[in-house]
Formats: structure tokens, C-alpha cells, sequence
């Protein structure tokens, strides 16, 4: 796809979804994170309903260690794979009060280095709270991206290289929840609603499907 065909795909949607933001609900940097590492495999919906609660009681690291393993689990039990990410979020709490002092680090590696948290949790942190323009790939912006034709990659990793070297400046903040949106609520996995869709006329699989 061309310079200028990325440049209107972003418009487009734009213009379609106004001044995108995250659905995750959360108190501080650090219940965006836990929010975040929650929410692999899971909706933001489910996640939501879970930390709901679990943040009235629960807003630093400390709060989350006194809490514990085991209670921790009975407030996230409704998300998949609350077994592992009940440990992974009171491991990195751990990690945050005493290597960086109950503060979320900013540097990449520091934050992908705690339990649970990857590159695409790190990405996600870094863009909403720290306001650094990264592209974070989840399945929905994989797939939107490699079946409109803004990227051609086998992993989220490597679309996230090519959709933060071709997207322009000017879209590299709002791209993620851009694309985010549009897979979750248009560009659908397995029925996507291109009778509903603003960017068709740039939409390589829709092309091939008529060809």
C-alpha cells in the first residue's frame, strides 16, 4: 500500500470513530498495567467487570501483595487463564516495589522484563499512559492490518516493526485504538462487515474476493 493510501486509511477511520481511547477502566498507571496484563485473551469488557471491585480495594503494588494470590483469583476468576495471571500480576507487583521502588519503569525492557507483561502490554502502557507513539499488536490490529494490506507478516511482532516505520507521524498516537476499533467492531475475524466499512476502496482483501 502507497504513502498515500496509508495516510487515508487512518483518515478514514479517523473521521468514522473520532478521538479513539482505551475501554480498559482503571485508577492510576498502575491499574492501567494490571488491567492490561488482564486482558490478554480476554475482552475489555470481561475485564471491566472484574477490576470493577478488585480496584476499590486494590490501587499500588503494596495494596496488591497484602491482598494476595488467592483473593486476587476470586476477583479475576471470570477472565481466562486467571490462574497464571493472578501469579503474573502479584509476581510484578513484587518486582515493582523492590526493584523500582512500587513505580512503573518507562524504559521497554524494564517493563517487558516483569512477569506478564510482553510487547504488546508494554506498547499498550507506553502509548496511553507515558503518551510515547507505539503501535501495540493485538489480534484484532494483526488481522485488520494484514487483510487490508497494511502489513504482509506471519507474527504480531513483526507487524508492529512494519505499521510503526509506514504509519505517518501524525497517526502513530491514535493507529492502535484506530485499528483496534475497526477489527472489533467492523473488520470482524470471521464475518467481517464490509457492507459497513469506510476504507473498501483501499481493502486488498476485498479486492481479492471479487477478483
Amino acid at each position: 500500500m502507497d504513502k498515500s493510501s496509508i495516510n487515508s486509511v487512518y483518515r478514514i477511520l479517523a473521521k468514522k470513530i473520532g478521538e479513539p481511547k482505551t475501554e480498559l477502566n482503571y485508577r492510576n498507571p498502575y491499574t492501567f498495567l494490571v488491567s492490561v496484563v488482564l486482558s490478554a485473551q480476554a475482552t475489555d469488557k470481561s475485564v471491566n467487570n472484574a477490576t470493577k471491585d478488585l480496584f476499590k480495594v486494590v490501587k499500588t503494588p503494596k495494596d496488591m501483595v497484602a491482598l494476595g494470590e488467592r483473593k486476587l483469583k476470586g476477583y479475576i476468576k471470570t477472565i481466562g487463564l486467571y490462574n497464571s495471571k493472578a501469579k503474573n500480576v502479584i509476581n510484578l507487583s513484587k518486582i515493582l516495589i523492590k526493584d523500582h521502588k512500587s513505580k512503573i519503569p518507562s524504559d521497554f525492557n524494564d517493563l517487558t522484563n516483569l512477569p506478564g507483561v510482553g510487547n504488546k502490554t508494554a506498547s499498550v502502557y507506553q502509548n496511553e499512559i507515558l503518551d510515547i507513539p507505539r503501535i501495540a499488536v493485538d489480534t484484532h490490529v494483526y488481522r485488520v492490518s494484514n487483510r487490508v494490506g497494511l502489513a504482509k507478516t506471519k507474527t504480531a511482532d513483526q507487524t508492529q516493526e512494519i505499521l510503526e516505520q509506514i504509519t505517518p507521524k501524525k497517526w502513530l498516537k491514535t493507529a492502535h485504538h484506530l485499528l483496534i476499533l475497526h477489527g472489533r467492531y467492523t473488520c470482524k475475524s470471521q464475518k467481517p462487515m464490509c457492507d459497513q466499512c469506510v476504507i473498501t476502496k483501499h481493502c486488498l482483501y476485498l479486492k481479492n474476493e471479487k477478483n
